[in-house]
């Protein structure tokens, strides 16, 4: 496989979709959301886009199967489009201008490729392993900053699963006094983007799904950073955690975040 020619092509499919989303916010109303589950909101626009890229993707690299969020295609054995065409539903359905396409192409738990389009913006983010990470077409990096008290971080609130609210809130007002701020964009994938790009310093979140952080993931790591699980072992793809950093401040923020995890409600 030649994986920038991939990233091209994928590149080109995030704008062509960006268009579409572009003109359906602009007559969008409530009557188009319905619920997948509390809090977990889906509407035409997600469904139409992931169509159209699934079937656009299905004819770039037939040998590749689909893990998509509202469940088109067919999984396959080892490699795979991971899909998020509306990473943000919330904030589009609200007019809250952050939400993005997200595109990874994964061997097993592997991203290769990976591409984030936030729609509002009109930014891309793309990367594809070994060939550095890009905005726009420029090459971009992590931030430099090395003090987690200098670092701006980004996370993100669960909406269903709140088994470990006790641990998270208390987290939550430690890197409060131990960080420059956080922020809370509604976009896992715009999180990562932003890490990737030097804006945040990390991001942190759990709850989440591969088709939320896949393209991301990638784009961190080859902007110079790193990525992992909240603890030990843990795939930040597939095991529903990941904290990504700019590498400085990693190991100081996985230990604030692991020791919080510990407590017991």
């Amino acid at each position: 496989m030649d994986l920038q020619q991939l990233t091209d092509q994928v590149i080109t499919l995030c704008r062509e979709a960006a268009v579409f989303i572009k003109e359906e916010s602009v007559k969008f109303t409530e009557a188009g959301v319905s619920t997948k589950s509390a809090n977990n909101l889906v509407t035409h626009v997600d469904h139409v886009v992931e169509d159209r890229l699934v079937e656009a993707l299905e004819r770039i690299l037939p040998e590749a199967g689909f893990i998509a969020e509202e469940g088109s295609g067919e999984e396959g054995a080892e490699l795979n489009w991971v899909i998020d065409p509306l990473d943000g539903t919330t904030n589009f359905v609200h007019g809250v201008p952050c939400y993005c396409i997200s595109i990874a192409l994964v061997n097993r738990t592997e991203p290769l490729l990976g591409v984030v389009h936030e729609v509002t913006r009109n930014e891309t983010f793309s990367a594809w392993k070994g060939g550095g990470a890009y905005l726009n077409g420029e090459p971009m990096r992590v931030s430099s900053r090395t003090d987690l008290q200098d670092s701006l971080l980004a996370t993100g609130f669960p909406y269903d699963d709140f088994a470990h609210e006790h641990q998270y809130m208390e987290l939550l007002r430690e890197l409060m006094h131990r960080t420059r701020g956080l922020r809370r964009l509604g976009s896992a994938a715009a999180d990562l983007a932003y890490v990737a790009c030097g804006r945040f310093e990390a991001f942190y979140e759990y709850g989440l799904n591969s088709w939320d952080v896949a393209a991301g993931v990638l784009l961190v790591r080859e902007a110079g950073g790193r990525v992992s699980g909240f603890t030990e072992g843990k795939d930040p793809v597939f095991d529903e955690e990941i904290v990504a950093s700019n590498s400085s401040i990693h190991d100081e923020l996985v230990e604030a975040i692991e020791r919080n995890w510990a407590r017991q409600d």
